[in-house]
């Protein structure tokens, strides 16, 4: 019988989006690698995919039916580990998976982000906190990806057999890397900006946690400082058509270049200037450690993702989330001084290093390894799998 992984989150794009080389890394150590997540996506390196009825409301009915069906997949399936990942998933697997832990099955949960961290709403504290640290008394390892987060659970007893952290899922540094000045100016005339235009880009999904509204808030107030600047907002969302109208309302419209749902941000990042990022919570964001490996100063909000990415007046500036003000002011002083974005975007890119796909690998490899049925020399290398 070959070892088996099952990996859960509640939607299968998340597997997509932060965690192939790692399913890519199983197979070739030769285990059976199965995911159960909502959703109908084709992935590649996995040999059986579980479409349950899981939702991201804790509230919903269907999370019962999820749970059940989980349950039934881990009894029929014997997995030697099942890593959880998102909220959800995280719940709901670790529960399911208690029976098969008692018989040996090591369970891992990545928390991407405590919906409870310093400055949190009280009901997120009262509703998940005390979820989260009775589940980690079902958790062989629970990795944090910030340090915040990190010191929360140590400080706080979680009851995890262990409790590891991770930089992130791993930035992809052959994919997201610096210009040089001339292929910068041929990239914005294929895409019809100019040479002396200001870019200022932002990646996020259009809701009331990602606050557009900043963005645009500022860069309306430095419309005659700046009058090339422009603002790129790739993504979609509820609050997409709401941002639009505000643009125009502000006289901004113009300036503000709605890009949609994109998938060549590795194409686009390198041309701009700034990466701005407006978000009131964040685990650890890929947008903003995609932006710093090529070679971006970042003007961002406080919070604990920011705050680990940014160290405000080395690779950028972070702001109170409130304070539109001085975020308009930050983004005019790098419109104007092209020494400092260079000696910023060159910090950014050194900070970004550690975050990068094979040091990641690295640190999940020596998490995933003591649990492998084999000895450790024959295990292939997890960071020469996603170079």
């Amino acid at each position: 019988m070959p070892n088996k992984i099952l990996f859960c989150a509640t939607v299968d794009y998340h597997f997509k989006a932060f965690h192939m080389p790692v399913l890519e890394w199983f197979k070739q150590q030769g285990w059976e690698v199965h995911i159960a997540a909502k959703g109908e996506l084709e992935l590649p390196f996995v040999d059986r995919k579980f479409n349950i009825s899981i939702e991201r409301s804790p509230f919903h009915s269907n999370n019962v039916k999820a749970y059940r069906e989980l349950k039934a997949i881990i009894q029929q399936q014997d997995y030697n580990i099942i890593h959880c990942h998102t909220p959800m998933g995280g719940v709901l697997s670790r529960l399911a998976a208690q029976p098969a832990r008692k018989q040996g099955t090591k369970v891992i949960y990545t928390a991407h982000g405590f919906h409870f961290c310093k400055g949190g709403s009280l009901l997120n504290w009262m509703l998940y906190y005390p979820i989260e640290k009775r589940l980690s008394s079902m958790t062989d390892c629970l990795i944090t990806i910030n340090t915040e987060d990190y010191q929360l659970a140590v400080t706080k007893k979680f009851k995890a057999k262990r409790i590891a952290h991770v930089h992130g899922v791993g930035v992809n540094t052959t994919h997201f890397k610096p210009l040089q000045k001339l292929d910068k100016w041929r990239l914005r005339q294929e895409l019809d900006y100019r040479t002396d235009d200001f870019l200022m880009f932002y990646a996020a999904e259009f809701n009331r946690n990602k606050n557009h509204q900043l963005l645009i808030h500022a860069l309306a107030a430095i419309k005659e400082a700046v009058p090339h600047g422009r603002l790129l907002l790739a993504g979609k969302g509820p609050l997409l058509e709401e941002s639009q109208a505000l643009a125009e309302r502000l006289g901004v419209g113009s300036m503000v270049h709605f890009l949609g749902y994109r998938t060549d941000i590795d194409r686009l990042l390198p041309m701009c200037d700034v990466a701005v990022a407006s978000s009131l919570r964040e685990g650890l964001p890929v947008n903003l450690m995609e932006a710093m490996a090529c070679g971006l100063p970042i003007v961002a909000t406080r919070n604990r993702g920011h705050s680990e990415l940014v160290i405000d007046g080395e690779n950028g500036f972070v702001l109170e989330p409130t304070d539109m003000e001085l975020f308009a002011d930050r983004l005019r002083k790098l419109s104007e001084s092209l020494e400092l974005r260079q000696r910023m975007g060159a910090t950014s890119a050194d900070i970004v290093k550690k975050y990068s796909l094979p040091q990641v690998a690295h640190e999940l490899s020596e998490i995933y390894k003591p649990w492998m049925e084999q000895p450790k020399d024959n295990l292939g290398v997890l960071q020469l799998a996603v170079q």
